[in-house]
């Protein structure tokens, strides 16, 4: 077998261990090795702690992390799925085709917040896009201690590079074989190799006692430091490599053995000349027919540092265990024993956080990850199952942690099962990690739109950092609270709260009301509080926030857990600063509100509801709002009849919301207008061009108009800065027209308009729409434009109506749509019942 790796091909034989071996003792498929090597070459060439590849999958626009070398795979499962349109390094390698470096968190700060939200912690990280041609396929990734001021140097980026070259130049191969470089799965976990330390060597010699002369081998030199062939061959020469002390005691060996008949074994240690310790082990004979004295055979060990390691941290008054950078423990002392309270042979070779569930609280992983990807210690409290409370200190390496526990009293406060993130953190690394929540929910907000939108993600980031289960937000509209989002309360609970005035006597009005957030530790408080008040029983402890944005009242919302607790100063803090970031952002969603609902009240008005019915022509209107952002946005379509032709007209107004549907609005009427005038179609773009200038509104519009006759078919169309249309012939064929056309309306007032003049063939269809339809993020949009085609001609004979209905529906199944969609078909028909069958669906 052969490992086709970034590094060259290795030969490996059938017992070799490979990272990323199945478990049942299977080899590796080729893709899985590549990307194996190149991952751990990646990392050794530019000194990393861990790394990673990432590769498209099934899903489009969809990565997924296909290889993780270093780290444990489960503490980072957040991110191992990563969408192309993520304001993510690895998404913009892979959407730009550039590499990314990002030499420490105040670089990545600057420059990606959302990658620090996750991950608040000192470290550098490299992103190469892995590129087929000029396609990326893939992004490398190597995360390594962070630089500080220094950027990342040339030949680390060179490095990189040429890795990443070689892994696109073996995907290509892979493919070209039929191995598509895509993932669906879970990431492989590959063990990186230990840094080099001193190997076990072992050296002899034999020690005639009577002559005193000393023969040794040539591993005995290599040892000593005396090279090949140079001991002396005395022992005066072997003391000379030795402390006094050792010196001593091996005379006295000498001495035991010679006065003995039988023989003997000893052994001993020894200090050597680098200072590192060394085992002796002595075996003696005395041999009287060989004359006095006899012969000691020796041999000198070499055992490196690890044994040595281990004995000293065995004596050590502190708990002490260590793991490899896969989360397994790799060793305990017996005070680490007793304070875990399992033994050595129960923990060795285990999973930390499996062996003990009680370190696997989700309060504790944030600090597992800055030790796994920082070069900086981590301090933290642990609560063991039973109590007492531990310290931790974690200190990072490149082969793992080390970890060491001491007792401490038990905090001020007790938060139920949940430590907060902030308590008795002391670390830079510590304190970024308690706050990342809070940062995260910050950011997150700024790209919530809609209040159910901040809703959910009050719920994705605001439950998990503090051991939440339920939550309920309500806005206040006219003097009542309305509930506007639950999840975790029985069915139908809150019903009862809806609707409630502001003179009710309940927290949730309360905390509004007063400005100020309430704490239960407990339902029984809350009994206690609000006599008669109706009680979830499963619900332990509840926290009430006001909802306050700028002096003016927007809400209140509820936190409740499943089992009593407390609430720290600093979580009280943090939860009411919190409470004023989700205010801003549902009043910023209530002015959305009002205001989109403006827009699709104008966008309706505006847009065609009926298409004029016109003997030899028949037309299929459609249009379908983005999903993010203001949703509707300034696309429209027309169609015209005008002195015995009927003109066909699409456009798109830059931006979205209001001001983007009123700009729409002119734009619409204005060609209405010249062309209802029987101007020519250069002339209605021109006029429309030069009358968007005059408006001065600062927006931007493609548009295409095509004027066709019924009877005869002769066409005239023309195009400003638009997708061209797609053809359907008569036999079914389709093809992506090619019209002359100028640039966008309100560029150059004295820009001209080509027109292109053709036939439309009875039975042909013209498909206008709007770039939504065709562009997606990370592809470029002539691949959306063939799509299009394809998907025309592929439906055959079928009525305009479900031509209509079958691409805009196509359409409906992206959950991602930056941009709304306007899409115009018209068929030129015959009197032929046929033709006029299929159009018609009858």
């Amino acid at each position: 077998m052969t490992w086709h790796g970034a590094a060259g091909r290795v030969p490996l034989g059938p017992g070799d261990g490979l990272p990323g071996r199945p478990d049942d003792g299977r080899a590796p498929d080729d893709l899985s090795l590549v990307l194996a090597q190149s991952v751990v070459s990646a990392i050794d060439a530019v000194g990393g702690l861990a790394g990673g590849i990432y590769l498209p999958s099934g899903t489009p626009g969809l990565l997924r992390l296909a290889v993780l070398a270093g780290l444990p795979g489960p503490l980072f499962r957040p991110w191992w799925r990563m969408h192309v349109n993520r304001p993510f390094p690895i998404a913009e390698a892979f959407r730009t085709g550039s590499p990314v470096y990002l030499a420490d968190a105040e670089d990545a700060m600057r420059r990606f917040p959302q990658l620090m939200a996750g991950l608040p912690f000192p470290f550098g990280s490299l992103y190469v896009p892995v590129l087929r041609g000029h396609e990326p396929v893939g992004v490398l990734v190597v995360l390594r201690a962070a630089t500080g001021d220094e950027p990342v140097s040339a030949a680390d980026r060179d490095r990189l590079q040429r890795i990443a070259r070689s892994l696109g130049t073996e995907l290509a191969a892979l493919a070209d074989s039929g191995t598509r470089p895509e993932w669906d799965g879970e990431p492989l976990p590959v063990q990186l190799p230990a840094e080099t330390s001193p190997p076990v060597r072992i050296g002899r010699f034999d020690w005639d006692l009577g002559t005193g002369t000393v023969q040794a081998d040539a591993d005995l030199d290599a040892i000593l430091g005396t090279g090949t062939g140079g001991f002396p061959g005395t022992i005066g020469a072997l003391a000379a490599r030795l402390a006094p002390e050792d010196v001593y005691g091996l005379w006295a060996l000498a001495r035991q053995a010679a006065d003995s008949h039988g023989p003997v074994v000893r052994r001993m240690r020894l200090r050597g000349p680098d200072g590192r310790s060394h085992l002796l082990e002595v075996s003696g004979r005395r041999d009287d027919d060989a004359g006095p004295g006899g012969h000691l055979t020796g041999f000198l060990v070499d055992l490196g540092i690890g044994p040595v390691v281990a004995e000293a941290a065995d004596r050590l008054p502190r708990g002490i265990f260590s793991l490899d950078r896969f989360g397994r423990i790799t060793y305990v002392n017996p005070l680490a024993e007793e304070m875990l309270g399992r033994a050595r042979a129960e923990l060795v070779g285990r999973v930390f956080w499996e062996a003990l569930p009680w370190f696997a609280n989700p309060a504790y992983e944030d600090h597992y990850r800055a030790a796994m990807i920082s070069d900086a210690p981590v301090h933290f409290l642990a609560r063991r199952d039973p109590p007492p409370w531990l310290s931790v200190s974690l200190y990072p390496g490149h082969d793992g942690l080390t970890a060491v526990l001491t007792h401490t009293d038990e905090p001020a406060y007790t938060p139920g099962s949940v430590v907060s993130p902030g308590l008795g953190l002391g670390s830079p690394a510590d304190r970024s990690a308690a706050l990342y929540r809070p940062v995260a929910l910050a950011i997150a907000l700024t790209e919530a739109v809609t209040a159910r939108q901040v809703s959910r993600v009050v719920t994705e980031e605001l439950l998990p950092a503090f051991g939440g289960r339920q939550l309920a937000i309500y806005l206040l509209k006219e003097g009542h609270l309305y509930l506007e989002w639950e999840t975790g309360f029985p069915q139908g609970f809150l019903d009862r709260f809806d609707a409630v005035g502001l003179d009710a006597r309940i927290p949730g009005v309360e905390t509004l009301t007063t400005g100020r957030p309430i704490f239960f530790e407990s339902m029984q408080r809350l009994a206690a509080a609000y006599p008669g008040i109706p009680m979830d029983a499963d619900v332990g402890a509840r926290a009430f926030l006001p909802l306050i944005a700028s002096g003016r009242l927007v809400g209140s919302c509820i936190l409740g857990f499943d089992r009593p607790r407390g609430f720290s100063p600093e979580e009280r803090t943090v939860l009411t600063a919190l409470a004023g970031l989700i205010a801003q952002a549902l009043q910023r969603a209530q002015r959305y509100d009002t205001e989109a609902a403006l827009a699709r009240g104008l966008q309706d008005a505006l847009l065609p509801h009926r298409l004029p019915a016109v003997h030899g022509i028949d037309t299929q209107g459609r249009y379908l709002a983005g999903t993010q952002g203001m949703d509707v946005g300034g696309d429209w379509y027309d169609v015209i009849e005008t002195h015995g032709r009927l003109a066909l007209v699409i456009g798109d107004v830059q931006g979205h919301g209001v001001a983007a549907a009123a700009t729409m609005g002119q734009l619409r009427s204005a060609v209405r207008a010249f062309a209802l005038s029987g101007h020519d179609p250069q002339e209605v773009m021109s006029g429309t061009n030069r009358l968007l200038i005059d408006l001065d509104t600062g927006q931007f519009a493609s548009c295409c108009y095509i004027v066709t006759d019924p009877a005869t078919g002769r066409t005239h169309a023309v195009r400003a800065g638009h997708p061209q249309p797609v053809l359907r012939r008569p036999d079914g064929t389709a093809e992506v027209m090619e019209l002359a056309g100028g640039i966008v309306l309100g560029i150059d007032a004295d820009v001209a308009y080509p027109v292109t003049e053709l036939h439309l063939d009875p039975g042909a269809t013209l498909a206008l729409y709007t770039d939504g339809l065709v562009e997606q993020a990370g592809t470029d949009i002539d691949i959306g434009v063939e799509r299009l085609r394809g998907t025309i001609a592929g439906l055959g004979a079928v009525p305009l109506v479900d031509t209509a209905d079958h691409v805009i529906s196509r359409a409906r199944l992206a959950a991602d749509r930056p941009d709304d969609i306007a899409l115009l078909l018209a068929a030129r028909w015959t009197d032929d019942e046929t033709v006029r069958g299929w159009l018609h669906g009858v």
